[in-house]
């Protein structure tokens, strides 16, 4: 049976790997982007980097990582480091198309450029926010909200007073689990479903 443990430093290239597995609405991005490293450098890896403690990997039976969560309890915060800090590191490696029609690479570059404090409409309310990916061998057991368990433990240990999270409309399955753990539903745009969970 799979466990849940830490995350540690050598799982950070299984984290960019699980992350295109699953990062189109849940399936298989490989081959969407020129680099497949990009989806990991936006939405999980960064996480790992600031905030190694609020992240928590599956570990298979044969010692693969085969899911994780991760987060920040101070959304804002976290915003302004990946804005000033981790993407200057890294926008060099992923040029923009310049087409005349931008690619889905260009607006998700786009997207991660224009990242910053005060952009998220829900983090003062919900301050702390996460990211769950979890390979389809593991789905079904029950470790997802295992997962979600811990992280909610240690954010309400800390004081945090809630949580809130953006998915791919499309992904329905992962809106029906949110909602069967008890998040409920916040005002969304056209491109982004929006969950939140208080913890007080």
């Amino acid at each position: 049976m799979p466990k849940i443990r830490p995350y540690r430093d050598a799982d950070r290239d299984a984290l960019y790997e699980i992350c295109v597995k699953t990062a189109d609405a849940g399936a298989d991005a490989t081959g969407i982007f020129t680099d497949d490293r990009l989806w990991g450098d936006i939405w999980a890896v960064p996480y790992v980097v600031r905030d190694p403690d609020l992240a928590w990997v599956v570990e298979s039976d044969d010692g693969r990582a085969i899911g994780y969560i991760v987060a920040t309890d101070d959304t804002d915060a976290f915003e302004q480091w990946f804005r000033e800090k981790w993407w200057p590191t890294k926008v060099s490696e992923y040029p923009v198309s310049g087409a005349a029609e931008p690619t889905r690479q260009d607006t998700t570059i786009g997207y991660a450029s224009r990242r910053a404090p005060g952009t998220e409409k829900h983090a003062a309310e919900y301050p702390a926010h996460l990211h769950i990916d979890l390979l389809p061998e593991t789905q079904g057991l029950g470790l997802g909200r295992q997962l979600i368990a811990t992280l909610f433990a240690e954010l309400r240990a800390r004081g945090v007073a809630g949580l809130h999270l953006g998915m791919n409309p499309s992904n329905t399955g992962a809106g029906a689990f949110y909602e069967r753990i008890g998040m409920h539903r916040l005002e969304s745009g056209p491109d982004s479903t929006m969950y939140g969970m208080k913890f007080d």
